[in-house]
């Protein structure tokens, strides 16, 4: 892994959670006559060259969109590689995680019948080996998705007001937050999506209500630590005003 010039960057301004649409491995192996899978094994390279780079950066919180609820649509063939892969990813990368100080965690469905029993075995081993880590922290969302992850939360704060535990006009965004697959994650700073599509494809929307997007046009295999940077510096140049207005002394393109 070559090293990052990080002399430009304003460590007090990095981001603290960033998410990750690891988008194009398909196509990256299309291209180059290969099959689908061999996108995905790439892919994994440049995740990991990717959180080696967030560390050294600073960022508190990364988050990668590793299979969402919708990628069961694939062909079988590809389905069964992804659950096969994203186990032995586990078990080959884990402890080096674990030796970068990594606190792991995971969000989606793992109740879903569709999950291996070995994959969420791997993740409970993950998530224990990893618990007292206080470094970065990295968040696999697995089986994820924004509509299944709110579902849950009203089903859940549904179940506290049925019992007589929670008044519903105690409800508050707060509520909401604390019921999500995992409830210590920060509001995402920093989304970004490779390939050149734009679209969240069903990816932190609660997390993502005042998020930056970053879409560079190259795809997942193709992105690294160094990529990462260059977002993260265009990130430190935009001005997040969350709603309020803005300063017209210092806008005088808005003139």
């Amino acid at each position: 892994m070559r090293e990052l010039d990080l002399s430009g960057l304003d460590p007090d301004a990095v981001p603290n959670h960033v998410g990750l649409i690891l988008d194009g491995n398909g196509r990256w192996a299309n291209q180059r006559g290969l099959h689908r899978t061999e996108g995905h094994r790439a892919g994994e390279e440049s995740l990991f060259d990717c959180i080696r780079g967030a560390i050294d950066m600073g960022v508190g919180w990364l988050t990668a969109f590793t299979f969402s609820t919708e990628n069961w649509s694939r062909d079988p063939e590809e389905v069964a590689f992804l659950m096969w892969f994203n186990e032995d990813l586990l078990v080959r990368r884990r402890d080096v995680l674990h030796e970068w100080n990594v606190r792991i965690f995971f969000a989606g469905d793992l109740a879903d019948e569709r999950v291996p029993e070995r994959n969420r075995i791997r993740m409970r081993e993950s998530e224990e080996l990893t618990k007292d880590n206080t470094g970065m922290s990295m968040v696999f969302a697995f089986n994820y998705g924004s509509r299944w992850e709110l579902t849950e939360a009203t089903r859940k704060i549904a179940r506290r007001v049925a019992s007589g535990d929670l008044d519903p006009e105690e409800i508050t965004e707060f509520t909401i937050a604390e019921n999500l697959a995992v409830p210590e994650m920060p509001d995402l700073d920093l989304l970004i999506r490779s390939s050149g599509e734009h679209r969240l494809s069903n990816f932190l929307l609660w997390q993502a209500a005042y998020a930056e997007f970053a879409f560079p046009g190259i795809l997942w295999p193709d992105f690294d630590k160094q990529r990462l940077l260059e977002a993260i510096l265009e990130y430190q140049r935009r001005d997040r005003r969350f709603g309020g207005a803005v300063d017209r002394s210092d806008a005088e393109d808005d003139r």
